[in-house]
């Protein structure tokens, strides 16, 4: 028999809103085994191969969390500094953070519900643990977390628990930022619930609610209204997989310049008529977006470096999540008065670099804070503990004689789950 050649190794870099949970919020490393080569037994069955996550996926969620980090910096801290400028520089980036308001939770919601596909048709039992129990148990210790730090910086503007009462409307119906957590778990009972249901039978009331709401005319105070806004994109993702797979297969660089030129009329005609709570504008809007940003994930996955770096934000956006706004509360503190009271040559410099830097700071911070903590045994931050109780070791064994591996068949097809990403052995 030939041996036929050897294929070219494939791979790339390790996500909730995984997850673990990113959406996925896979935070797991990524495991890459060499290949092998050894002769097949005669009556070696052949065995699928495992299919490698979609690295588009992960660069779009990279790309989302950095966009929300930027967005609450500056929000929250940036056009918060007593600026004092010859230009309208901070003007510029807060009217940079509104166009992109369409793009951010939508894209990621739709990312997740492409990897929430598999969790899905698992059983209930199954999806009420390791999904919808999960989120929220997330929600509610960095709830405990944010509300204690926020305490401590009052002149920090963001929802925040002053009362018994205020921590019993957050944690039930009124959620804080880290909304993103309660809205996967209910996210994930309506997906259930309506398994067995045609597509518009679902499809066509999320978007009626997301125009809704959207629209000012549904009562969301705090965080619900994005919960009403965004279900749509999380089903529509989860039922509409084949659709923005194929789109992402397909999407080249002209259509991302032709569709983010078209992205860029509609929002200044907006801005210009007032439009943003028209009926219906609000969604049509995003699922433009949604569309130019899978299509500029695609062609950032294709810059190497840029792409990997990007994709491994994008499999640890949860500890990002979690930890970022009471880090930036703290900056915030420490930081607003020398900023206000700067020099004209330093404010100029802040204005035009500090929401970069701060950002990237954050993420940084957020990624070696993940690390130390998870070293130090504190994984139940990040995941929902385990019930399994420690097993007694088990009692040596003899040696076993080597058995060959069955033959493996490579699979071009990406698969949407959320755990590591694997590139198993080509083993012959």
């Amino acid at each position: 028999m030939t041996r036929p050649e050897r294929p070219a190794a494939a791979g790339w870099l390790p996500g909730g809103l995984g997850s673990s949970a990113g959406p996925a919020w896979d935070d797991d490393a990524t495991q890459v085994i060499t290949a092998v080569k050894e002769k097949p037994a005669p009556d070696a069955p052949t065995v699928p191969a495992a299919k490698p996550r979609a690295g588009w996926a992960d660069v779009a969620k990279g790309v989302c969390i950095l966009l929300v980090v930027m967005w609450h910096v500056i929000m929250k801290h940036y056009l918060q500094i007593d600026w004092h400028l010859p230009a309208p520089i901070p003007g510029v980036w807060g009217t940079f953070g509104d166009q992109l308001l369409p793009l951010r939770m939508p894209v990621f919601f739709t990312i997740s519900g492409l990897f929430a596909a598999a969790a899905v048709q698992r059983s209930w039992a199954v999806t009420a643990r390791s999904r919808i129990a999960k989120f929220y148990y997330l929600y509610v210790i960095w709830f405990i977390v944010h509300t204690t730090v926020l305490a401590m910086v009052p002149s920090f503007e963001t929802l925040a628990a002053h009362s018994a009462l205020d921590v019993l409307e957050q944690v039930t119906i009124t959620p804080t930022n880290l909304w993103y957590l309660v809205a996967l778990a209910v996210y994930f009972v309506v997906a259930k619930l309506t398994r067995d249901l045609p597509v518009a039978a679902v499809l066509v009331p999320a978007l009626l609610l997301s125009a809704t709401a959207s629209a000012g005319l549904l009562a969301a105070p705090g965080n619900r209204g994005q919960l009403y806004q965004n279900l749509f994109f999380f089903l529509a993702g989860l039922r509409l997989k084949p659709w923005v797979e194929r789109w992402a297969r397909t999407a080249n660089l002209r259509m991302l310049l032709v569709g983010g030129a078209g992205y860029l009329v509609v929002m200044l005609a907006l801005r210009q008529l007032g439009a943003k709570q028209w009926f219906g504008v609000w969604p049509v809007v995003s699922a433009m977006a949604v569309v130019v940003g899978i299509a500029a994930a695609v062609q950032l996955e294709r810059l190497t470096r840029v792409g990997d770096l990007l994709a491994h934000l994008g499999r640890n956006t949860l500890p990002i999540y979690v930890m970022h706004m009471p880090l930036l509360a703290l900056m915030h503190a420490a930081l607003l008065r020398p900023f206000s009271s700067a020099g004209t040559p330093i404010q100029i410099l802040l204005a035009l670099f500090l929401p970069l830097a701060l950002t990237a700071l954050l993420t940084g911070v957020c990624l070696t804070l993940n690390g130390w903590i998870r070293s130090a045994g504190g994984t139940w931050l990040f995941d929902l503990p385990s019930r399994k109780r420690a097993s007694a070791p088990a009692k040596p064994t003899a040696p076993v004689a080597p058995v060959a591996a069955p033959a493996v068949e490579p699979s071009p097809e990406p698969v949407w789950d959320e755990q590591p990403t694997m590139v198993l052995p080509q083993v012959r």
